[in-house]
């Protein structure tokens, strides 16, 4: 397995190894002692699958008192996922990056990205549906949970919209902004 760093400090990109042949491919997506030994987690808590279609907008969402790591692996589509520093302490501390997500990436490798605790999460659907699969290292904690504002102007986060008005829940249309923010 590939592990390949982004911008931001411990937020990763994962290509495990394909093995194909004319029957397609496989691939070890998840290996707990191969992430134990690369210092990433071994032991997640829950899988959770979500389904969307185009345009819905989930996010940015984080837990307090319980934090969440994330690995997230697009199933089928193609989603824009972007991850935000929300560690007060951190030298990167609201700075966020975007993921371009798809089944296989443009080089034709799986992808997985993992996004440890301290980061706000969410993505954008691009393709007519998408479905994401993502492994949490602890349980959702409904007292914990917190958003920050999609469109944030402080953030100001790049999502590529083109002719699309996302659709968010009524939840996400309540988040805090940033400055605002109740963080951990």
């Amino acid at each position: 397995m590939q592990i390949l760093d982004t911008k931001l400090c411990d937020v990763k990109r994962l290509q495990p190894s394909m093995h194909g042949d004319q029957r397609g491919w496989f691939a070890e997506a998840f290996n707990a002692r191969a992430f134990e030994e690369a210092g990433l987690p071994s032991a997640f808590a829950q899988d959770n699958q979500s389904f969307s279609p185009r345009g819905v907008l989930r996010g940015l969402h984080y837990q307090l008192e319980r934090p969440q790591g994330k690995l997230i692996r697009v199933l089928s589509g193609h989603i824009w996922d972007v991850a935000v520093d929300i560690r007060r302490e951190s030298r990167e501390f609201g700075r966020w990056e975007a993921f371009d997500l798809q089944p296989l990436n443009a080089a034709g490798k799986l992808e997985s990205l993992w996004i440890p605790e301290g980061y706000a999460h969410g993505f954008l659907v691009l393709s007519d549906t998408a479905e994401v699969l993502y492994k949490t290292t602890r349980e959702y904690f409904p007292r914990g949970e917190r958003s920050i504002l999609w469109n944030d102007p402080d953030l100001r986060i790049e999502w590529p919209l083109a002719d699309m008005v996302p659709v968010i829940s009524a939840k996400d249309a309540q988040a805090a902004r940033f400055r605002e923010a109740e963080l951990p």
